[in-house]
């Protein structure tokens, strides 16, 4: 798809956004408006003009494709939501609640009765079927086991006893297996005589009669090749593979790293168990981006941004308490040097430059090794090197920008005693912000915890309180 192509499809979309809810509002207007006739027609043209306005509702929805209509409910008030949920074909339920995010499930799954959540998730493959298990009430995942052949009860429970963030979790079961000593032309006529071939096959497996992963037959082999061939002349014998006890997100960069579209997940005895899709690996890498930059701002979940003011309030505070703290620290800071601001007024117009500067710095080297963290780039042997770079390069722009400032300083107040002290603390914050930039979530990996988490408050913190000691002590020490 061209740039234009995926420019018109958004345009396209947020145009559909803005008919849902200029409908919505047009049918709230309406409603007001006829409650407040008086009439024995009243009920009659409320009725016809409602149903008019739902019939074209409708039929704007049952035009999307169902992460469309994800993307519409997301972006809905939670009121509007469930009205356009309910105007929702009861066979697309499904599709529609494996799109949406886990904070805007919930509220539909919420409102759902136990046969709507039945009827939708019962034509769920079982991967999906895992999927969505966790966030369905007890009885109805128990039902739906209950309804399912013992193959895909077995996979179903396979997928829920991985972790969310193993292999075994994302992996799908539906695949296309065939042996090695067939001929092509056999394999040809094989696939003609299936329905449809899972989504993303670009690849068949070939396995052995215990069903050990032998190989994979990539489509475009199958197709080049002389069907008279044996499928064990022209398969890839070393394909990418997997365990399900694997890391998701070391999969995931597997996928990017190799081109991947589809590769095998086998067990411990290279038994084919199942198969890791792109779409999956897609979904895994921009749920994880997402959650690092929640992490950095100290959210500790997904929040629905229509969500009730006292989630939110639970998901935004333990952070900020962290921040008043350490701000009231920043604060105690400056009061300890409250003499030499009255004596030299200027300070307190400079040190929010000091302090500023140095938290810009520091975030930016937080970034760059959270991310060189998630891509498995820092390791024991590199550290010492890198946190020597980032040193260098902080010794480098303090030096080039506290000159600049400090001459600004001379200029604006006529002392350059002041424009050294400024020169020399912002080189000594920036040093400071590139210390804790490396070594807060290297600390925080060493504990166990994302090495995003809080990461931009903890910087921060330390580049605030540290500039104002740093800044006012050499004020102190060299200017009064």
């Amino acid at each position: 798809m061209t740039e234009r192509e995926v420019k018109k499809t958004q345009e396209s979309l947020q145009d559909r956004l803005a008919q849902v809810i200029e409908l919505l509002q047009r049918q709230r207007i309406v409603e007001d408006l006829t409650h407040r006739q008086e009439g024995q027609h009243q009920d009659r043209v409320e009725n016809l003009v409602h149903r008019q306005n739902l019939v074209e509702l409708q039929r704007k929805l049952d035009d999307l494709h169902s992460a469309d209509v994800a993307y519409i409910l997301e972006a809905l008030p939670l009121e509007d939501r469930l009205s356009v949920w309910q105007l929702v074909k009861a066979e697309r339920d499904g599709d529609i609640l494996l799109e949406v995010s886990d904070s805007v499930r919930e509220t539909l799954i919420a409102d759902m009765d136990d046969h709507e959540l039945l009827a939708a998730a019962r034509d769920m493959d079982a991967d999906e079927l895992a999927d969505l298990a966790p966030e369905l009430p007890r009885d109805v995942v128990h039902e739906l086991m209950e309804a399912l052949d013992s193959q895909q009860r077995e996979r179903v429970r396979s997928a829920l006893s991985y972790d969310e963030d193993q292999v075994g979790a994302l992996m799908d079961f539906e695949m296309v297996t065939i042996r090695e000593d067939v001929s092509l032309e056999v394999v040809l006529r094989y696939l003609r005589r299936l329905k449809e071939l899972p989504g993303h096959t670009d690849k068949l497996f070939v396995v052995d009669i215990d069903g050990v992963l032998k190989g994979v037959l990539p489509i475009k082999r199958l197709l080049v090749n002389d069907p008279e061939k044996k499928v064990g002349e022209v398969m890839a014998n070393d394909p990418v593979s997997f365990h399900p006890e694997d890391d998701a997100y070391d999969a995931a960069q597997a996928f990017e790293r190799y081109d991947l579209i589809s590769t095998p997940v086998v067990d411990k005895n290279g038994k084919l168990i199942g198969r890791l899709t792109i779409d999956e690996m897609v979904d895994l890498i921009r749920e994880e981006s997402e959650s690092e930059v929640l992490n950095m701002a100290g959210l500790r979940e997904e929040e629905d941004i229509f969500a009730s003011v006292w989630r939110s309030l639970r998901n935004r505070w333990a952070w900020l308490a962290v921040n008043l703290i350490t701000a009231f620290l920043a604060s105690r800071v400056i009061g300890l040097f409250e003499g030499s601001i009255e004596k030299l007024v200027a300070l307190a117009a400079l040190m929010p430059i000091v302090a500023g500067i140095g938290g810009n710095s520091g975030n930016q080297t937080i970034t760059m090794i959270v991310r060189a963290m998630a891509l498995d780039q820092v390791n024991v042997g590199n550290t010492s090197r890198l946190l020597r770079k980032e040193l260098a390069v902080g010794l480098i722009n303090g030096l080039i920008w506290g000159g600049v400032i400090g001459v600004v300083a001379y200029l604006l107040y006529g002392s350059w005693s002041l424009g050294v002290v400024m020169t020399a603390a912002m080189t000594l914050n920036l040093l400071l912000a590139a210390l804790m930039g490396v070594s807060i979530p290297m600390a925080l990996v060493k504990l166990g915890r994302d090495p995003a988490m809080g990461a931009s408050v903890m910087i921060t913190a330390m580049t605030d309180s540290g500039g104002f000691f740093i800044f006012l002590g050499l004020a102190t020490i060299f200017l009064l």
